[in-house]
């Protein structure tokens, strides 16, 4: 049974506060290949201290601790973090210009390779499906791929020149070798390789004129499915994108992204971080200090999707919330991290009692006031 069938009796209960950082937490990664069949529960963050944490529970309802601190390689802050899929290798993106990647060997991470080329900050990396190919991005404005070859080597197979402002987020399709691109130029771009020559290009980019952002985009993520997307914005809202998935697989130049729903009035500061978990509910961290939880509103009263707020929780952290991260292996956990300098793990659980309403802050014309009411579709 799906947690959304008691959706109006949610709630986000606070489980962990995880200190030790000595600066904000930029970036957050659970480890796909821990937290089930046994094996313990694994997230990394990252932060302006240099440094990397590795957190482990010590069972599966047990704490975490801090397994191990990722040191001496970054000379700056460490933007972003991911884990491959396999959850052997760890990739850190610092403003010190490189991406370090590590590995645990024995009882301990080593750094194995450090991937150099960004002309400054780096801000962002990800990994494909398959962990064979991994992007970097940085605010010289560029995305760059790069081969993962034997031996723990990688090798820069393209340099991306199209957004016009710092890149803040790559971020591979959950199935697909296509590479999505979120920047202050206030647009997404959508990247493929070319099958006749292997050369990467970009198909289709997303902005204003079709029903994108007005201003910074800074995260994005896919749904379970890998046919819907979501980003959010320093334009306060929250971005909804389909695709045809079929199409898309088949690698029809024509499946390209539609702008399906807006959700607005729900935040007055920038929105940082969104993630979608597989369960189907949509998590955002903004810099009023909250956590907010949307799903869709399956009613079949409209045409096309529309979403509701499931709940918002008031200082989740004393500051910013700069990531939010379901984990992988268990659909109520949710991480969170801050420029309070702290990690939080949270669990969605039913209250004892139904809640009939959700009290909104700053209610629009275009939002919701109960949790059963729907956002129009902008």
């Amino acid at each position: 049974m799906s947690i959304l069938d008691h959706e109006e009796g949610l709630q986000l209960k606070e489980i962990q506060r995880l200190e030790g950082h000595t600066d904000r937490v930029w970036g957050l990664a659970w480890n796909p290949a821990t937290g089930g069949a046994g094996k313990p529960a694994v997230v990394a963050s990252c932060s302006g201290d240099k440094t990397v944490r590795i957190w482990q529970q010590g069972s599966p309802s047990g704490s975490f601790q801090c397994k191990a601190v990722l040191e001496d390689i970054h000379s700056r802050t460490v933007r972003s973090c991911a884990w491959s899929p396999s959850g052997k290798l760890l990739a850190t993106a610092s403003f010190d210009a490189t991406t370090a990647i590590w590995e645990y060997i024995g009882d301990d991470f080593e750094c194995v390779s450090t991937l150099e080329g960004h002309e400054n900050e780096v801000k962002s990396v990800s990994w494909n499906a398959s962990g064979s190919l991994l992007a970097t991005c940085g605010r010289d404005k560029s995305v760059w791929i790069w081969e993962v070859l034997a031996g723990n080597e990688f090798e820069c197979v393209s340099v991306l020149q199209g957004h016009t402002q710092d890149v803040k987020m790559v971020q591979w399709h959950p199935s697909m070798d296509v590479l999505f691109s979120c920047s202050y130029d206030n647009t997404v771009k959508v990247w493929a390789e070319d099958g006749d020559s292997d050369d990467w290009h970009c198909v289709q980019t997303l902005s204003d004129s079709n029903g994108g952002h007005s201003s910074t985009v800074w995260a994005l993520s896919f749904n379970a499915s890998g046919d819907k997307m979501v980003t959010c914005s320093d334009d306060l809202t929250v971005k909804i994108w389909g695709t045809d998935i079929v199409r898309m697989q088949s690698g029809d130049g024509n499946a390209t992204w539609k702008h399906l729903a807006t959700l607005s009035g729900y935040h007055d500061r920038t929105i940082f971080s969104v993630h979608w978990s597989r369960e189907g509910i949509i998590a955002t961290g903004a810099a009023d200090d909250a956590i907010r939880l949307f799903a869709e509103n399956d009613d079949g009263l409209v045409d096309g999707p529309i979403y509701k707020l499931l709940m918002k929780k008031d200082k989740a952290h004393d500051m910013d919330v700069n990531a939010v991260q379901w984990s992988y292996s268990d659909n109520r956990l949710l991480a969170s991290a801050s420029d309070d300098g702290t990690v939080k793990i949270w669990e969605l659980t039913t209250k004892p009692q139904t809640l009939k309403s959700i009290k909104m802050e700053h209610p629009e014309d275009d939002c919701v006031i109960h949790s059963g009411a729907p956002i129009h579709v902008m």
